[in-house]
């Protein structure tokens, strides 16, 4: 009975997993009698996926049965409950049902303990945080490995801010270097890379600097930057969070006398304990007041984007609060 459940945010990387299962599943001459895939907005698409999945694959290979974007995980009617109870056990050997979701599975739910229960693969593809970086340049050299190109260490630092989490832009460059490269058996050095890569947008933890330092017209050139390149208005306020919530983090705990890089590393959930010294100097001007004033403002303006706000004016007036805060000129709580 393979049951396979994929989900997270990360469609580009979840795309690839598929399209490997497939390969691996199917013979490509029996591919049309042994391949199924059922949209969200087909009528009993679970059900339908269910009976096509008791089906004995037809000539060589197995049988791929995909439900596609399925809120199984998130909320399941009695009768499919039922049927998957009745059904997932006794699934033929050679056939594969792939259920895949954006969402996180509800682990309060019958059926997302019933699929894990039964499921030989439970897997989750998240996107990286923006803010921490340190993931996302491991990131860039494990994809780097994977399509066959040798990077200087300097360069995947440069690749690593120009795509940010974007796994499928990260892929996309990373095959145009290597068509570029192919002949070459020494490493891609910082000055080819940055010719080839254009950093197209501004990076969000650019914003969180500006306003940090209290530069409002920095943070505002940024924040345009951002939304003329399409950045969505709620991955911004996002990673603004997450990196005040760090620095404040940073800032109580060295305040409170601690002086062990790995405690405080463990405190502000920072995965690489030689950041800390860099974090302590950027948050060396700055109270933890300020940095907790900043929070509410934050979440005000994650609600209010959430509620269908103007997203360009909400975003402009609550970054020059954060900036006013910053500087020292702010009203705190």
């Amino acid at each position: 009975m393979p049951v396979l459940v994929y989900w997270g945010e990360d469609d580009f990387a979840m795309e690839k997993a598929v399209n490997s299962l497939r390969d691996r599943i199917l013979d490509p001459l029996w591919t049309d009698f042994n391949y199924s895939y059922f949209a969200p907005d087909q009528s009993d698409a679970a059900i339908s996926a269910l009976n096509q999945a008791m089906t004995p694959a037809f000539g060589a290979g197995g049988r791929l049965v995909w439900l596609m974007n399925t809120n199984l995980c998130q909320q399941c009617p009695e009768n499919v409950l039922a049927e998957l109870t009745r059904t997932l056990p006794v699934i033929p050997e050679n056939s594969y049902l792939l259920l895949t979701s954006r969402n996180k599975p509800d682990e309060r739910l019958k059926s997302t303990k019933l699929l894990k229960q039964v499921a030989t693969e439970f897997r989750e593809f998240s996107l990286i945080p923006p803010w921490k970086t340190e993931l996302i340049v491991q990131a860039v050299q494990q994809a780097a490995q994977t399509v066959g190109v040798q990077l200087a260490p300097k360069t995947a630092e440069l690749l690593a801010e120009a795509v940010g989490n974007d796994t499928r832009l990260l892929y996309n460059e990373l095959e145009k270097l290597r068509l570029y490269h192919l002949d070459s058996k020494k490493p891609l050095d910082v000055e080819t890379v940055s010719k080839l890569v254009r950093n197209t947008t501004q990076n969000s933890l650019q914003l969180a600097a500006a306003i940090r330092t209290g530069d409002t017209g920095k943070a505002l050139t940024v924040l345009t930057d951002l939304l003329n390149a399409a950045e969505p208005g709620l991955r911004i306020v996002a990673t603004l969070i997450g990196q005040f919530r760090t620095w404040l983090w940073v800032k109580i705990v060295t305040d409170s006398g601690e002086r062990n890089p790995q405690a405080i590393a463990q405190a502000a959930d920072v995965s690489n304990p030689k950041r800390i010294y860099f974090l302590q100097q950027e948050v060396k001007f700055l109270s933890v007041q300020q940095l907790i004033s900043c929070l509410p403002l934050l979440l005000e303006l994650e609600v209010s984007l959430k509620q269908g706000s103007a997203e360009i004016s909400t975003l402009q007036t609550k970054v020059i609060e954060l900036c006013q805060i910053c500087k020292g000129n702010g009203k705190y709580i």
